[in-house]
Order: structure tokens, then C-alpha cells, then sequence
């Protein structure tokens, strides 16, 4: 039986990558789906070099253990960074807005950069380079692709790094939050987190030479269900409305022209027709403030990574026979975002 054929589009949100962690766990699993490309930014970037990397060197079971290798890293290396000051806070929990730990550092970040550090170390880059040494599989010429966006920092344009010219420091680069990393210099050109111009980008995953099908994975809530009133809170939701704006934009392009080749327009467009379908679990991502993005302790992870799974589970059951007729996401419904900003 042919194999459904798709194209990945992962969001970043740090820690709460390992939702799609168990997105990828469960979906490898499905021997009946192919993945032809993955566009990622942020963890979306990380998780889909891990996934791209692996599929190619070991098959989906080394896919399997080279991501729960590379969220262990990410454990691991939190607790050498955070648990000593959760030791000393430990009323508050890792996951919220309000511990001490949580307020001063944003208090910081407004006047201290990580410029003034005399020990800064991005530990991000060492984890990358640790578990890809070698390249050489993101940058050839087969399937998966890999695709990964950053912000040029002068120019306040998106760079789409593509096979050919992935490296540890185009990874480093997208998940480069300037807030708490110096900007990453690859060539000439300096770089910060791709989610404020491509949360991923979606525009690689378009071309005529790569499956109609498009999968995205969502961590940032496009719906929040209470107005945000407090200072903590309206800082998470305008970290969501700013990390989610240009793919709903993005979105918005691939469903006028989908309007256009359904009435026999754009015949000469560069670009084809996408089915769209989503993964996603409002009800519990919602749920977790801006800190938890931050909290790498592993339990924290695992539970992420079963949400994910689980989800991953629910979108098989109902839209897996969908995949190559129709579009299962409701594209409407989320350009009603726009309408309304």
C-alpha cells in the first residue's frame, strides 16, 4: 500500500517543545506515514534536526531514541542551571509566573543583557554540537528535509536556513532568545529566535516538489480562554499572539491560494493546492504559564511528551484516512484571528 505522504511545520515554545517530542514518538510509529520535510524554529528546529538527522542515519526506532536522548540532554543541563535556585524557592514550583526565581529574572533581563555576562556560555550550542556532530545527513540531497528559520537581527528579515547550509550555529540561531542569548553570528550575518518571523515557516513546505499534505504542530494557544489581567499573564499572551502572528499570516496566503486553484485561477503560480492538518491540545498547554517554558525538570518533560502523544493518538483516529484527500484543519476558524486583531 503507498505510504501517505507528509510535510512537518513545528512551532518553537522552549520547554514545551517536548509536547512535540511526543507528537514525533507517536507518529513514527505509523508505518503507514512518510515524512518528506520538516520546518522548524525554535525547539521546532531542535526537534526536527533530531528527527531529520535520525530518520536518515538509524530508521524511525533510532528516531525514536535520539529525541528522548536530546530532551534527557535538555533535563540534564537544566538541572545544572536551575536547581540549585529552585532549592531556595520551592513553594512556588518550577512552572510559576510568581516564584522569585521567575520575576527576577524578566526584572534582570530589563537591565542587564547577556552581554554584561562575564561567564556566559550558551549551553544550547554545546547540547547541539554534542548530539550532531556531523551534518553532513541535514545538508544532502534526499528526503526528509529539514528547513530552519532565524531573525537577522540588522536587517529584520527571516532567514530559512536549507539543506545545504545547516549547521550547529543555524540550530543555535533560531532558538536564540535575545533576551538570554547573544546574538549568533553565521557568516556575516547575526541572528535571533526565528519564531518572531516564521513560528516555523511555512513557505519551503509549499513547493510543488514536495507532498500537498502539511502537518502542524502547535504549541503556542491560538484561544485563551479568560482575558489576561495581570502583569504575568498578559506577558505570556502577547508571547503567544507575537510567536503565532506570522503563521496565521502564512496560513491566510495558502488558503487565497487554494480559493484560487479551486476556481481554476493562478494556473502559472509557483505554488499548488496544501491540505492542512493540525496537532495541537489547547486544553493543556493553556493551562501552562510563560515560566514553564523555561522548566526542564524531567517529570515536567515526560508529561509534555505524553500530552503530545496522546494528541498525536487522537489526530490518527480521526484524520489519518484524510491525509492525501482532504484538508482536516479548520483554516477559517483560525484566520478569524486576524479578522478580529
Amino acid at each position: 500500500m503507498p505510504k501517505k505522504k507528509l510535510c512537518l511545520a513545528l512551532q518553537g515554545g522552549g520547554a514545551h517543545g517536548a509536547f512535540t517530542w511526543g507528537v514525533l514518538d507517536r507518529l513514527l510509529s505509523e508505518k503507514s506515514l512518510e515524512i518528506e520535510a520538516v520546518s522548524g524554529t525554535s525547539a521546532g528546529a531542535m526537534n526536527g534536526a533530531v528527527l531529520v538527522d535520525a530518520l536518515k542515519r538509524g530508521g524511525r526506532q533510532h528516531a525514536c531514541e535520539q529525541l528522548e536522548r536530546f530532551w534527557s540532554s535538555i533535563s540534564a543541563a537544566g538541572d545544572r542551571t536551575f536547581k540549585p535556585s529552585r532549592t531556595f524557592f520551592p513553594i512556588f514550583g518550577p512552572n510559576s509566573d510568581w516564584s522569585p526565581l521567575a520575576i527576577w529574572t524578566d526584572l534582570l533581563s530589563l537591565v542587564w543583557s547577556p552581554y554584561d555576562n562575564p561567564f556566559y556560555a550558551n549551553v544550547m550550542d554545546d547540547l547541539i554540537r554534542e548530539l550532531l556532530p556531523d551534518f553532513s545527513a541535514l545538508n544532502d540531497n534526499t528526503t526528509p528535509y529539514l528547513f530552519v528559520c532565524a531573525t537577522n537581527v540588522k536587517t529584520n528579515r527571516r532567514k530559512i536556513f536549507c539543506p545545504g547550509e545547516l549547521s550547529a550555529d543555524a540550530l543555535t540561531a533560531s532558538a536564540c532568545l535575545p533576551t538570554y542569548f547573544r546574538s549568533v553570528q553565521v557568516g556575516e550575518d547575526f541572528y535571533w529566535d526565528g519564531g518572531y518571523l516564521g513560528n516555523p515557516a511555512l513557505s519551503p513546505l509549499r513547493s510543488p516538489a514536495l507532498a500537498a499534505d502539511l502537518l502542524i504542530v502547535w504549541i503556542n494557544p491560538l484561544n485563551q480562554p479568560e482575558l489576561p489581567t495581570n502583569a504575568r499573564d498578559i506577558l505570556d499572551r502577547l508571547n503567544e499572539v507575537t510567536f503565532n502572528a506570522t503563521l496565521l499570516q502564512e496560513l491566510e496566503a495558502i488558503d487565497a491560494v487554494n480559493e484560487l486553484k479551486a476556481n481554476g485561477a493562478a494556473s502559472d503560480s509557483a505554488y499548488k493546492r496544501i491540505r492542512v492538518h493540525e496537532i495541537k491540545d489547547e486544553p493543556n498547554l493553556v493551562a501552562l504559564g510563560l515560566a514553564s517554558k523555561g522548566n526542564t525538570d524531567w517529570n515536567f518533560l515526560l508529561k509534555l511528551r505524553d500530552y503530545g502523544r496522546r494528541a498525536a493518538e487522537q489526530w490518527l483516529d480521526k484524520s489519518l484516512k484524510e491525509v492525501g484527500k482532504q484538508t482536516t484543519a479548520d483554516i477559517r476558524g483560525m484566520l478569524r484571528h486576524l479578522e478580529s486583531a
